[in-house]
């Protein structure tokens, strides 16, 4: 069993450990919007610094390293079914909005909210690419009962309208992981791709 992964009941129930939310009490749970800090600069403010510098040098503004990732800069390579190599980019930063994005669109039936389905799926952190774990690694998909809750922020929302055979890149900054939580993980921007295997 995944070091991430615990099992609590006979039907293989999680915790905040893998991708379900923490069953003890916190002050700060995860996906708590609240917490997140804004932004010191506004978009505006940052075009506009960065197009008198270009003015200024007559050369073109080259692309700011702190500039948000998009679902179109993480590699992913592998077949949908199959684990997944995923590299994470350095040219620009970790995403700070959720992003949700389907690599392979399925052609099984689709998850509802509350719909259940299993999963396979690879997490890797976002600050160092290092893989975290692994489904594939363990032999067998995640059992996911009830798709759109108990589960940290991130796969309740990301989850919801997949269709079976189906992959999705999401990607989870703390607040929709396991901010607060006291999990290893709770500063990480964390990377899934997930499978999946079988809806309903």
């Amino acid at each position: 069993m995944s070091k991430l992964l615990i099992g609590v009941t006979t039907a293989v129930a999680l915790t905040v450990s893998g991708c379900v939310a923490n069953e003890q009490a916190s002050d700060e749970p995860p996906g708590d919007t609240q917490t997140f800090a804004p932004p010191t600069e506004s978009p505006s403010e940052t075009e506009s610094s960065a197009e008198t510098e270009s003015s200024a040098s007559g050369d073109p503004a080259p692309d700011q390293a702190g500039a948000a990732c998009t679902a179109k800069d993480i590699k992913v390579e592998g077949a949908a079914g199959a684990k997944p190599t995923i590299t994470v980019p350095d040219t620009c930063s970790a995403p700070t909005e959720l992003v949700v994005a389907d690599l392979a669109p399925g052609t099984g039936p689709q998850v509802a909210q509350g719909g259940s389905m299993q999963a396979h799926y690879t997490l890797v952190k976002w600050s160092d690419g290092q893989l975290v774990e692994s489904s594939y690694d363990q032999g067998s998909p995640l059992p996911v009962e009830t798709v759109g809750s108990g589960l940290i922020e991130a796969w309740n929302q990301g989850l919801v309208g997949m269709r079976g055979a189906g992959r999705r890149l999401i990607v989870a900054p703390p607040e929709f992981a396991y901010a607060g939580s006291g999990n290893e993980l709770q500063d990480e921007t964390l990377v899934f791709v997930v499978d999946a295997v079988q809806v309903g």
